[in-house]
């Protein structure tokens, strides 16, 4: 019988210690994480939540290493991220806007290309789900030439900077310079011998649903991310009947046009994974 594995992540904040003495505070990351890890478990997923303090790299990579381990060919993994994202100058020239996009744990950086190493560790026949709800996530779970989104479209809209009590969950520019500076060493050996995705080799079905582009910023909110909140109306209880496709569609139709979630797949092609309906194990 098929099993599902999940992965909840939310940081209401990260180390100054890395990040040039900004803590990054948000409000609604760690519900969204247990939001994500509630919806899961109705599902019948095994979940493992790792909030603030608890979401460093290495605890990351080894949630996502173990589920790999542990899922066989018609097994499904959900992984979902909230908090703050972030972008690194790119090194080895995959990524059409020269950055590589990045989630922001506690202790470090984690880059898109080390995402789509990770999901070559996955079995062949695996299905992966990815929720992102962080700023510049359209593309985080691969390089950004891989743009390619169903039912939406890439849309190049103007960042919106936090204005009218609007929070954001993306790293401010002058941050990210301090935070890579300090740390530039530790990046670039990172960037430099991370595998490229053309020697990954990806056996896997890789479904990414995210809170905005790659050049958006994700609201942050009182009870939930803007994202997860509308992605939380749209699933109603687990009444929501539609595929995934149809969620996606139904999700970024209340959403503001300043921020369009975007949905792709990479990998093998699934056309029974299409089809679902949303945090179907079986």
């Amino acid at each position: 019988m098929a099993k599902g594995i999940a992965l909840t992540i939310g940081l209401n904040a990260v180390d100054p210690r890395h990040y040039g003495g900004w803590d990054g505070k948000l409000n609604a990351c760690e519900a969204d994480a247990n939001d994500m890890a509630e919806i899961a478990r109705s599902q019948g997923f095994s979940v493992e939540t790792l909030l603030t303090k608890a979401a460093t790299r290495d605890a990351v990579r080894k949630g996502v290493l173990d589920a790999a381990a542990k899922a066989a060919s018609g097994d499904i993994f959900m992984l979902s991220y909230s908090g703050h994202g972030g972008q690194l100058p790119d090194r080895n020239g995959d990524e059409l806007d020269n950055e590589d996009e990045t989630w922001c744990l506690y202790d470090g950086e984690l880059l898109d290309d080390e995402l789509y190493n990770l999901w070559g560790k996955f079995k062949s026949g695996v299905r992966i789900l990815v929720f992102s709800d962080s700023c510049h996530s359209g593309t985080v779970v691969r390089m950004a030439k891989a743009i390619a989104g169903i039912g939406g479209s890439f849309s190049l809209l103007p960042y919106m900077r936090e204005s009218s009590g609007v929070a954001y969950r993306f790293m401010p520019p002058d941050v990210a310079r301090t935070a890579y500076r300090r740390n530039k060493q530790f990046y670039n050996q990172l960037q430099d011998t991370v595998p490229k995705e053309s020697d990954v080799d990806l056996k896997c079905s890789v479904r990414l649903i995210s809170g905005c582009q790659d050049n958006q910023l994700s609201q942050d909110g009182t009870f939930n991310g803007l994202f997860t909140a509308k992605l939380l109306q749209v699933w109603n209880d687990g009444t929501f009947q539609g595929d995934y496709s149809q969620f996606h569609t139904d999700i970024l139709r209340r959403m503001p046009p300043d921020q369009s979630p975007n949905h792709y797949v990479i990998g093998i092609a699934d056309p029974a994974y299409d089809k679902q309906k949303p945090f179907s194990i079986t």
